[in-house]
């Protein structure tokens, strides 16, 4: 089903409020009144094809953004549970330029089940991860694959280089959407540093990046913040949010990975 510029939606724009609102009506204390989710690639480039093919698109019937995901196994898709991602949407792999459809070998599937962890909590993005079970493998080749998880006790530490990827706008105030897929990299932050600009973001949940340069800020949510471990890329986050006023002079908020490896684990061995 076609993309369309005018079709791009963002995972905040599937009914979980107007692309402008904050956080702060659902709890959010008033010094985080920026806060949003609605991620975007800000300042980043086209990625080469091929070069992230775990990332997916999440689609509504009608063929509207929700989000961004990963694959991490034929049959297993993770993403950010505020995407609200429902059984009647679509996963499409494959995807990298809009623009030439007909010469990408995309891959539209079903999702079967969707498990949000259990302690997800709107307000403050706790826990702000699903995996989604898909009807029917997904076909792997040059351009779709998946990625690695990392192992529950790994470490990655502040001032690693990583990158996030997805479609959404290049810039806050843009009126168009990319044609082709864009990436940014991003230094993870301390927790210290993550604790001073989002006061109530749990780093036991959580892992910060960015500030200054490149970003992730509509149509990203969901999406994969890899980092390099021993020459391979691994999935150390699950974009969650960023600064929607200035996204470049606050950090990038993403799930923490590591923490959840357990209950990631624990899903694909009993589903």
């Amino acid at each position: 089903m076609p993309l369309s510029p005018d079709s791009i939606r963002s995972c905040l724009e599937q009914g979980l409020g107007d692309p402008g609102d904050s956080l702060a009506g659902s709890g959010a204390p008033a010094s985080e009144l920026e806060l949003s989710i609605v991620p975007r690639i800000i300042n980043g480039t086209d990625a080469h094809p091929g070069s992230w093919p775990w990332h997916v698109v999440l689609l509504t019937p009608s063929g509207l953004l929700l989000g961004g995901g990963s694959l991490i196994s034929k049959n297993w898709v993770i993403t950010a549970a505020h995407c609200n991602v429902t059984t009647s949407d679509w996963v499409m792999t494959g995807l990298y330029d809009r623009s030439a459809l007909k010469d990408q070998v995309l891959q539209k599937l079903r999702i079967a089940q969707i498990f949000r962890h259990p302690t997800f909590y709107f307000p403050t993005l706790f826990s702000d991860i699903a995996l989604l079970k898909l009807e029917e493998a997904a076909h792997f080749h040059q351009m779709v694959s998946p990625v690695l998880l990392p192992s529950a006790d790994d470490q990655f530490l502040p001032g690693t280089l990583c990158t996030v990827m997805g479609w959404g706008k290049t810039q806050p105030d843009a009126t168009k959407f990319p044609e082709k897929l864009q990436q940014a990299d991003l230094p993870l932050l301390s927790t210290a540093t993550c604790k001073k600009y989002w006061h109530r973001i749990s780093t036991f949940a959580t892992i910060c990046a960015g500030l200054k340069g490149g970003c992730s800020y509509t149509g990203d949510s969901g999406g994969p913040m890899v980092c390099p471990k021993n020459g391979t890329w691994v999935l150390v986050g699950i974009v969650s949010c960023a600064s929607r006023t200035c996204p470049t002079k606050k950090p990038l908020v993403a799930t923490r990975v590591t923490t959840f490896i357990p209950w990631i684990e624990d899903i694909l061995a009993h589903n």
